[in-house]
């Protein structure tokens, strides 16, 4: 299994999702067993190996309870490919397009850029190096097969070869690193990438037949005997600060360098093994047939559903993705179906269910002040750039979230997504004139939080538009 959960036990596993994620301990229960039956499976002989399937999930909660992020930070920290889907979208009244295979191309696309940006990140250093070079040759230090613009201009003006020597270049390699010449200007090449124009001959759900046959144009163009013919990818030269263009001709070396073979070969396998796939509103698609008008189609996207939640190949442009060893993760608020209103065969092949809980005042509380991105942290970060100083005291806190749980409890309960309107609103004249406000604090305490949001919080009629 790749990626840093690879060694931690299930406990670890909670512990660093708890770092981003309050409460709802069943759920992460949950996903950390999924997570290390995947790292105990690749250790099982392989005759074995192949009969071992994920234990699909569902997710019973309300909306904004973290069901979403338990899934995403997983990901995140396996380093597998993710992909969230809405299965309500395949119900919608005259759609045309993407079939539920989709989300298996989707998450190949996933796995490509993850194991792509891996690889590039691992070719960095070299890619930077070969960068440097480009540019000390457009500055016009001599190298390998010449001496270089400011040598010659050196040379006949009397004033030796300073530049023409190793030496000369060293130097000037050691003012590159250090940043002395970020700022001169320098003209370089780099690869022109135009926008990808639309095909208009392609009909809808046909996306990945255009981006094929655009990838097939891009690879002919990147062929060195096209390119010396005058085809393919064409070269523009760009004037830039070093800074700019070492950056530009970094990623176009470290792109270059990359093996995509080799990238698409573990992307397929990650995807494959390792891939997890988040099925938001399932409950919207829960239902048997009989009915009328929109929902007529539910029963027939479960269908659609069942053969790659049970294991098919489903083909991509990078080839065939057998779903058996996917890891499908759903998720719903169930206010009105239940999991038994699924087809049977769809229930049987999502054996773990969780609930979550709905957020307490004291949850709000820690959600404000307890994640790494907490929102607070996030706006006290945002207006610091403008020099403002803004400190939350703890009553504060408290009040913002006693606000946010009266506001659900009232009207329509959204969790934890509420805090971000109510932090919003009382914030919001700070946002607007901190470039007024540079260089001063602004302590938040509850008198503050009550003055800007208890008319709005108590007064029904406005609170319904306002939060």
């Amino acid at each position: 299994m790749p990626g840093s959960a690879q060694d931690l036990s299930p406990k670890e596993i909670v512990a660093e999702l708890d770092r981003w994620v309050v409460g709802q301990s069943k759920a992460k229960r949950a996903v950390a067993i999924a997570l290390r039956n995947r790292w105990r499976r690749q250790k099982v002989s392989p005759d074995l190996r192949d009969d071992i399937l994920p234990k699909n999930i569902v997710m019973i909660g309300p909306t904004g309870v973290g069901k979403t992020e338990i899934a995403r930070r997983l990901a995140r920290l396996a380093g597998a490919p993710f992909v969230k889907v809405e299965a309500s979208k395949f119900t919608e009244v005259g759609y045309v397009g993407r079939d539920v295979d989709s989300m298996i191309r989707d998450l190949v696309e996933a796995a490509v850029k993850l194991v792509k940006e891996e690889e590039t990140d691992k070719l960095k250093e070299r890619a930077r190096e070969a960068a440097e070079e480009k540019v000390l040759d457009a500055l016009g230090y001599g190298g390998g097969l010449g001496v270089g613009f400011r040598s010659a201009v050196a040379r006949v003006r009397g004033e030796g070869e300073p530049e023409a020597t190793a030496g000369g270049r060293e130097r000037a390699r050691t003012q590159l690193r250090a940043g002395t010449l970020d700022d001169d200007p320098v003209e370089v090449e780099l690869v022109e990438r135009p926008a990808a124009a639309p095909m208009p001959f392609m009909g809808p759900g046909m996306e990945d037949m255009a981006q094929g046959l655009q990838d097939m144009m891009s690879s002919i163009g990147n062929n060195p005997i096209v390119s010396m013919l005058g085809g393919g990818a064409k070269k523009r030269k760009r004037r830039l600060t070093v800074k700019e263009a070492l950056e530009a001709l970094a990623r176009e070396e470290a792109s270059r360098m990359v093996d995509m073979d080799r990238v698409v070969r573990e992307a397929l396998d990650r995807a494959q093994n390792a891939g997890i796939v988040f099925i938001d509103e399932i409950d919207k698609i829960a239902g048997r047939e009989g009915g009328h008008g929109p929902d007529v189609s539910r029963g027939g996207v479960q269908r659609d559903l069942l053969p790659i939640v049970e294991g098919s190949n489903v083909a991509t442009k990078y080839g065939v993705v057998k779903t058996d060893h996917v890891l499908f993760i759903a998720a719903g608020a169930f206010h009105v179906a239940k999991p038994s209103d699924l087809i049977p065969e769809l229930q049987g092949r999502f054996p773990i269910r969780v609930e979550l809980e709905p957020l307490s005042r004291e949850d709000l509380v820690r959600i404000l002040k307890e994640p790494r991105s907490s929102l607070v942290r996030q706006y006290t970060a945002l207006l610091a750039t403008e020099g403002v100083d803004v400190q939350f005291r703890d009553e504060a806190i408290e009040e913002v979230a006693r606000i946010a749980a009266e506001v659900n409890e009232r009207m329509e309960n959204i969790g934890a997504r509420r805090l971000y309107t109510v932090m919003e609103r009382l914030l919001d004249g700070l946002s607007f004139d901190a470039d007024a406000l540079r260089g001063q604090r602004i302590v938040i305490d509850a008198a503050y939080v009550r003055a800007r949001l208890e008319g709005i919080a108590t007064d029904e009629d406005l609170s319904r538009y306002i939060l």
